[in-house]
């Protein structure tokens, strides 16, 4: 059965691997509009697992139950947690039930809709949010999906019946464990931007060339009458979006004009006059150029957008200040990736160029535990005045990858100063000891330390 692109509250719709960051937002949105939402997962961490008990949805047992697959159901949704023996779906193949991933589901509700999306390996998510921002500043109706909280709104996932647009953060991970397609060709936009190409997830990509065919697939999806919006200056993303396609426009742009000046990042208006900032860097200053362009399709104009951009302050884990005071600004950032390590630490030293710099990245996925990828690192994390560099051997065991080294790491980075742990505690001892006046910390993970407790740390650095 194929779901009508309107959602009715006489469906029925169960939810595989529920507890992800994106499938328990979507659950809780179809709940909210008033969909029979059931379903299960093997495991459910913060903050999936109080939202869903909140909304009566917490599975009542952790695991697999074939028996909750029935014919009564509509479809199932299939997050990528789950695996492709597993049980429920299994069940819902042997009965017939319409199986979707949740890109597959997004699109076939947003039919109707003029579609947005936001791809690349790096700036998306904050590219999202500050269109999102911007939309909402000015009270517009718009549909969603983003891959992280944003200030302002209460799920990452919005789904409605009358909005006549969705702005789309769309990766190019695979969409479910029966579907190999990267999540953003599912999307089919009338709007595409791509912030650049950096190879990552190499796991699902293994060789270079892969990975970028996967962008030459999404810029080829472009419609007649679509717009192609690119970082000029990623040479990678040029030559995708640079070629020819009938009736297809291609938008370059770079870095927005802007000055630095006491710790403030200030946007040069083409009259010349200043527009203050919340956020800095390089990176996020062509992911809101960016923005801005597809905003100007959407209808806002520039002096609207310089308004409302004053008061955007960032998407969670997006060069976040987690503590400050008159001698140290703490911040934390989702960057692991070798060019996303680069841009961040940059960006913390050129908006306090007259502070020590401490940076620390967790190596916590597939690709920066791998000791094959590892060397995408030279010379990417050179910026900071204190490096160092934190890593958990079983994390390494429990992916099945081969064992790495500190002097591994050491070598791979190229800078013999680069400090390496792989114990949070001496991590956190090594921080404590730190002379603080006048200098900065920047914590990037996509992970958590192993647990390290963020704001115990941070309330002691501050003092």
């Amino acid at each position: 059965m194929t779901l009508s692109s309107e959602i009715t509250p006489s469906q029925r719709i169960h939810f595989i691997a529920i507890g992800g960051a994106a499938m328990h937002n979507l659950a809780l949105v179809l709940h909210q509009k008033g969909i029979l939402v059931t379903g299960s997962d093997d495991e459910i961490y913060e903050p999936a697992q109080s939202r869903l008990q909140q909304a009566g949805l917490l599975p009542d047992q952790m695991g697999w139950f074939p028996e909750k697959i029935t014919p009564e159901l509509d479809a199932v949704i299939l997050g990528m947690h789950a695996r492709a023996d597993n049980p429920e779906l299994l069940k819902a193949q042997e009965l017939g039930i319409r199986v979707y991933s949740y890109p597959e589901f997004v699109y076939q509700q947003s039919l109707n809709k003029q579609r947005v999306v936001i791809a690349g390996s790096h700036g998306k998510t904050t590219t999202t949010a500050i269109i999102l921002h911007v939309l909402k500043f000015f009270n517009r109706k718009f549909d969603y999906l983003v891959g992280a909280r944003v200030a302002g709104f209460d799920t990452m996932v919005k789904l409605s019946d009358d909005a006549p647009v969705i702005v789309i953060e769309g990766d190019e991970y695979f969409s479910s464990p029966i579907d190999r397609q990267p999540k953003f060709l599912h999307y089919h936009p009338h709007i595409t931007l791509i912030s650049g190409i950096a190879w990552d997830h190499i796991n699902v990509y293994p060789e270079f060339e892969e990975y970028v065919r996967q962008f030459e697939l999404l810029a080829e999806d472009s419609p007649k009458g679509g717009m192609l919006i690119y970082d000029d200056t990623d040479d990678v993303i040029s030559v995708i979006c640079k070629k020819e396609r009938a009736d297809v426009q291609p938008v370059g742009y770079g870095e927005h004009p802007h000055v630095i000046r006491d710790g403030v990042t200030y946007l040069l208006k083409p009259n010349g006059e200043e527009v203050p900032l919340k956020i800095f860097g390089g990176h996020n200053m062509k992911n809101l150029n960016g923005a801005r362009i597809v905003l100007e399709k959407l209808g806002v104009e520039d002096f609207m957008f310089y308004e409302a951009i004053q008061s955007f302050s960032g998407a969670a884990n997006r060069l976040e200040r987690v503590g400050e005071n008159e001698q140290t600004v703490i911040f934390r950032d989702f960057a692991h990736a070798p060019s996303k390590l680069e841009a961040t630490s940059t960006a913390v030293k050129s908006q306090f160029p007259e502070r020590k710099l401490v940076a620390v990245v967790e190596l916590h996925t597939f690709s920066s535990l791998n000791k094959y990828f590892l060397p995408q690192y030279k010379g990417k994390f050179n910026t900071p005045d204190v490096a160092a560099v934190y890593y958990s051997p079983h994390t390494i065991e429990h992916k099945k990858l081969t064992p790495i080294s500190p002097e591994d790491i050491i070598e791979a980075f190229g800078n013999p100063a680069l400090q390496v742990f792989t114990d949070n505690q001496a991590l956190k001892e090594f921080l404590l000891s730190q002379q603080w006046d006048e200098s900065n910390l920047l914590l990037m993970s996509s992970g958590t330390f192993d647990g390290l407790n963020i704001p115990e740390l941070v309330k002691e650095v501050l003092g």
